[in-house]
Parts: structure tokens; C-alpha cells; sequence
């Protein structure tokens, strides 16, 4: 949001035109500061060193509409602007087809009924600018819904079927209703008679009475804290619900590895285990063939074999015969050099036999021993589930598991310390909280029943409840609920607003608040659907200039059948229907100046223009 220093709330008093022309000056104090004290208009950093700067809305929220298909309507494109648009038109005329369209893209329940007769599906979109709303931004950024380009655009789509069934889009995205909702809250309030809204729910209460009068920072600091305190609390309940679990468990762990400890299972122990099984259990057959390969390489090597027919024989027998030749060639001498080699690794074959014969020998007893060593393993491997191998990890484990139950107790009174701590921080900036909203409700309540007055409603009464919350237990939004109470009537008990205000004194309340805390306000954009019911002449004239005042900072886009309302707007829309091949259709126009007076004197007297209506039209309009 483009912010200009040093204009506080006097910035209404300086020309529009002026203002627009001042936005597109250097954005920070400081150039701010040195390019004043270079212009013609030095008297408005007068203010600067007084002011703190304020945040100043010119920029629509709310582009585009598009509607397609939906109820009367065959196809519909509306761009809106900054600043107050007014949409009017005859009674029955679908002036609350856009705003049912609206609400659809901001997940509004939807039927099969909304679709135009002949139609396969209503499509709707709403575009929305929310580079200057960083709640918005980073909600999509949570929810990976970003647009590509960055452009800080956010399309909004819904598409019924004509069976009732719908799907929910965000940046093309498919999302569930309860997204668009979500977003939507973020982007427009429609206050209306016949929609559930916001400001009927303590939250909306708590967020309006912050905004208007608790700083920024303490609230950040309370929301910190709190998340911290919360996480603590839940740990604490873990580890105190697990206690008499882990006793238990303790002692399970406990016996478990004094078993396994006392097995004193070795490093590779199991598969040195069963290559001893195997050979031990195959002794016969071993002796057998080392003796026969011995007796083939060596004749046995005890002199009684027959030497004729060992290889150790033939090997010798054949180097002799290569060796006595009288003339070798390179070929020959390569065949003596490999029978050479292999004569020496057979004598090493040899060697390593015999070594083996005399040391190896049929151990019955270690078998029996080995067995035994084997079948313990694989019992106690099949008791904890897992293979023999994995008996080394299973200690491991359990080992691990015993040492962090036997640190709880430790861990539980370090959370517990911590609570005690977290709790100190939080009661004190939430008690700083406390006094600001104290403070700031009672001003609120005067100026918002100062409003009403006004607005036609000089017997309401609003006043702000704090309700206070238990000390003990971490709470979202500090040591009070809020709660806006209203009484319409003398000697009425004030009451919350959805058990007492009527659909047109609810908009009217809403109007009254949201002109007051518009200065701290974070809604971009307002729909106020006939919020003039049961009001004319001068109160009419009054809820106007406040419509106009408050697009100063929101957008606001109003529906409304009273002449002075329709005047204050920056922007017209009329809403007309007309017959087309047997079928009933809307169309909404943006109005020029010359037919928005024609259509404010419509308003003023009918049909039937007289120059009475159009002079006081245009006496309306131009007073703006």
C-alpha cells in the first residue's frame, strides 16, 4: 500500500487530483522529506515531523467480474475502479445477481438453480489486485497457490453444472470451498441482508477493536508467544501421561536387556556360528576329499602312492621332457614358464592340504556346542521379530528407548521451567493488550454511537464487552473475548448484534464501525447491499458522504435505490433487464456523467424526468 508521511488524517482535506499527482513522487521518509523541501508544496511536510505515517488506499481490490450463464444473466464483463461504485437500478431488475455471483467465487453455497435455463454450467470469476494485501500473499504462498508472473493478481473462479454440482478454482488451481472461503474473507466483506457476515462473529470484533486500538507489535509478540506456551503445555501432557506407561515399560526394557545382555552376543557372531555349523557338521565328507585331492596331487605324499599317476608327478615329468629339447622356441619357453608357475602353485596346493589334513579332525562335541550356541539365538531372535542377525541392533534399541524414558523426569521439569517462563511473558504483554483495549473500547463505542446518530439511528447504542478468559490456560487473542453490544431501543438491554439489529440497522452498524476504524482497517474491499432501507432525505445524504468518505481507503461498492447515495459515487453501474428470443436477460452498464444524472434524477422522480429532477440530480452529482 503506497503510504505518504505527514498527512495523518488531514489527508482528505488536500484535492484528490493533488493526491494522485503526489503518489507517483519518491515512496520513502526520507527522499519523501527531501523532495518536498524542493517543491512548491513545502506545507505539507509540516506535518511530518508530527505525524506518523499513514497507510492510503487509491488502488482497486476488486478488478473484474465475469459472469457467464448465472441466473438471467447469458454473459457479463464489469471492470471496477478505486474509489465508491454505485450499482442501481429497478426493483427486480438483478442488481443482487452480482453480488450473488461474488459471493459464489468466495464459496458460497451453490444449487442447481442458479444456472440459466438451457445452459450446461454458470462460470463466474472475480480478479483481484492483492499486492498491497499480505495476509492474502502469503496464504497462497502457503498453499502453493501463487500466480506464475508475480503480477500480485489472484483469480477467484466457481462452476456450477446444472445439476448443482461445483468446483472451486484459485489461479487456475482446483481448491475446496473452504479455500475459497478462507481467501475470500481476506478480500471482500459483503454486507448485506440476506448474507451471513462477518461482523455478526466475535472474531470480526476482536480483529476491528485491535485494529482501531492495540499496536501491532504487541499483538505479534502475544501471537509468539502464545504458539511457544501452547507447545510447551502439550509436551508437558505428553511426557506427564506417559509416566505410568513408562514405569511399565521401564521394567519390560529392563528385563529384556538384562536377557540379552547376559547372552553376550559377539561382534558377527551369528554368521561365524553357522559357517562353523556347517563345517562341523560335514567332518567326514571333508576329511575324505582333502585325503583324495592329496592323494591326486601328491600320491598321498607318504611315499606309498603310486607316483606314476599324481600330478605332482606329471607336472615334473613334463617339464623334463620341454627342458631336454635342444633347440626351444619362444612358444616352447612360454609353455615351460606357465608349467613352472603351476608346478610351484600345485606345491603350495599340496602344502596347504596336508596342513589342513593334519589339523582338521571331526569334532562331535564343539557340533553339539555350536548347535546349542545357534538354536538360543534363533529363539530369542524369533521372540523380539526379527532375524538372528539383527539381535546387535535390537540391544541398540533398547537400550536407546530406556535412557530417554530414564531422561524424562529431567525433560519434564525443564518444560515445566519453561511454562512458568512462557507463562510470565505471555500474562505481560497480553496485560499491555488488555489496557489498550480497555482504553480504545470506550472510545470506539462513543464514536461509532456518535455515527449512528447520523445515520438515522438516534436511540442505538453500541458498547464494547470484554469478556476475560481463564489466566491459566493460553488463549489466541489475549485475556479477553470481544464482543460488540448493541440496544436500537430506549430503555432495550444491549444485546450481541445478531439478536438484535435488523438486516438494514446491521449494514448501518457496519458502516458506522468500518468509517470509524478505517484508519487502522486491513479490508480492501466493501459490498454494501441497500444499506439506505428505511431511510431517506438527510439521513440518506449522510450515509452517502460516509460511503464516499470511507472509498477514501476501502473500495466499496454499494447497492442502492436513494438518489443522495447514488450521488456521492466516484463510479455508476445500472442494472437493467430486457427480453431476447422469449428469454429474460441482465445487462450491468457503467453509466457516463450526463447518464449517471439522468439516473440519479430516475431515483429522485420516476420514469418521467421533469428539469426539476435532472437540476437536482446534477446539483447532487456535481456537489461531489
Amino acid at each position: 500500500m503506497t503510504r505518504i508521511w505527514g498527512l495523518g488524517e488531514r489527508f482528505q482535506a488536500i484535492p484528490r487530483n493533488f493526491l494522485y499527482w503526489l503518489f507517483s513522487k519518491p515512496d520513502s521518509e526520507a527522499n519523501w522529506l527531501n523532495y518536498c523541501q524542493n517543491s512548491p508544496h513545502v506545507f505539507i511536510c509540516k506535518f511530518c515531523a508530527l505525524l506518523d505515517p499513514v497507510p492510503i488506499y487509491f488502488g482497486p481490490m476488486l478488478q473484474q467480474l465475469s459472469i457467464q450463464n448465472y441466473a438471467t444473466v447469458d454473459k457479463l464483463e464489469i471492470e471496477f475502479k478505486a474509489g465508491m461504485s454505485v450499482i442501481s437500478g429497478e426493483t427486480g431488475a438483478g442488481k443482487s445477481i452480482m453480488l450473488g455471483g461474488l459471493g459464489l467465487t468466495l464459496g458460497d453455497r451453490a444449487d442447481k438453480g442458479i444456472v440459466r435455463t438451457g445452459a450446461k454450467k454458470a462460470d463466474i470469476c472475480a480478479g483481484f489486485d492483492i499486492s498491497n494485501i499480505p495476509a492474502a500473499q502469503k496464504w497462497l504462498s502457503e498453499n502453493d497457490l501463487e500466480e506464475e508472473s508475480d503480477s500480485g493478481a489472484c483469480l477467484l473462479r466457481r462452476v456450477v453444472n446444472a445439476d448443482g454440482r461445483s468446483k472451486g478454482y484459485i489461479n487456475g488451481s482446483p481448491v475446496t470451498m473452504a479455500s475459497l472461503k478462507s481467501l475470500g474473507e481476506m478480500l471482500l466483506d459483503i454486507h448485506s441482508q440476506h448474507e451471513h457476515q462477518s461482523l455478526l462473529h466475535r472474531a470480526t470484533h476482536q480483529r476491528l477493536l485491535d485494529d482501531f486500538c492495540v499496536s501491532a507489535k504487541h499483538l505479534a509478540a502475544m501471537h509468539t508467544t502464545y504458539k511457544q506456551w501452547q507447545k510447551n503445555a502439550q509436551l508437558i501432557d505428553q511426557l506427564s501421561n506417559r509416566s505410568q506407561e513408562d514405569s511399565a515399560q521401564t521394567q519390560l526394557l529392563s528385563y529384556q536387556l538384562t536377557e540379552l545382555d547376559e547372552l553376550g552376543i559377539g561382534v558377527d557372531e551369528v554368521p561365524k556360528l553357522d559357517e562353523e555349523f556347517k563345517s562341523l557338521n560335514h567332518a567326514d565328507e571333508t576329511v575324505a576329499s582333502v585325503q583324495m585331492a592329496l592323494t591326486l596331487c601328491d600320491g598321498g605324499g607318504d611315499g606309498d602312492g603310486d607316483d606314476e599317476k599324481n600330478a605332482t608327478t606329471a607336472m615334473r615329468q613334463a617339464l623334463t621332457a620341454l627342458n631336454e629339447l635342444p633347440e626351444k622356441n619362444a612358444r616352447i619357453t612360454s609353455i615351460i614358464e606357465l608349467l613352472e608357475s603351476a608346478s610351484i602353485q600345485l606345491d603350495e596346493a599340496v602344502s596347504d592340504l596336508r596342513s589342513f589334513s593334519d589339523e582338521f579332525e571331526a569334532n562331535p562335541e564343539r557340533l553339539e556346542q555350536v548347535n546349542t550356541r545357534l538354536g538360543l539365538l534363533h529363539a530369542i531372535a524369533r521372540k523380539h521379530k526379527v532375524k538372528p542377525i539383527e539381535l546387535a541392533q535390537v540391544i541398540a534399541d533398547l537400550r536407546q528407548q530406556l535412557n530417554l524414558i530414564e531422561n524424562s523426569d529431567a525433560e519434564l521439569e525443564k518444560l515445566k521451567a519453561a511454562d512458568k517462563q512462557l507463562r510470565v511473558d505471555y500474562i505481560k504483554v497480553a496485560g499491555e493488550i488488555s489496557k489498550q483495549r480497555k482504553k480504545g473500547s470506550s472510545k470506539l463505542a462513543k464514536q461509532v454511537n456518535e455515527q449512528l446518530k447520523q445515520l438515522g439511528m438516534p436511540h442505538a447504542s453500541m458498547e464494547v464487552q470484554l469478556l476475560a478468559t481463564q489466566k491459566d490456560k493460553p488463549a489466541a487473542n489475549g485475556l479477553e473475548v470481544v464482543e460488540f453490544l448493541v440496544s436500537t431501543n430506549p430503555g432495550q438491554a444491549a444485546k450481541p448484534l445478531i439478536k438484535i439489529a435488523s438486516g438494514g440497522e446491521l449494514s448501518r452498524i457496519s458502516l458506522a464501525i468500518q468509517v470509524i476504524t478505517a484508519q487502522t482497517s486491513h479490508i480492501p474491499s466493501l459490498v454494501f447491499d441497500e444499506v439506505d432501507v428505511g431511510i431517506g432525505g438527510g439521513v440518506a445524504k449522510v450515509v452517502g458522504k460516509l460511503l464516499r468518505q470511507l472509498a477514501e481507503r476501502t473500495q466499496i461498492l454499494c447497492v442502492t435505490h436513494q438518489a443522495p447515495v447514488a450521488g456521492q459515487g466516484h463510479h455508476h453501474f445500472f442494472v437493467s433487464k430486457f427480453t431476447k428470443a422469449g428469454s429474460t436477460l441482465t445487462q450491468i452498464t457503467e453509466l457516463s456523467e450526463t447518464e449517471i444524472v439522468r439516473e440519479v434524477a430516475r431515483m429522485l422522480g420516476g420514469e418521467d424526468l421533469s428539469d426539476e429532477s435532472l437540476a437536482h440530480a446534477e446539483q447532487m452529482v456535481a456537489s461531489n
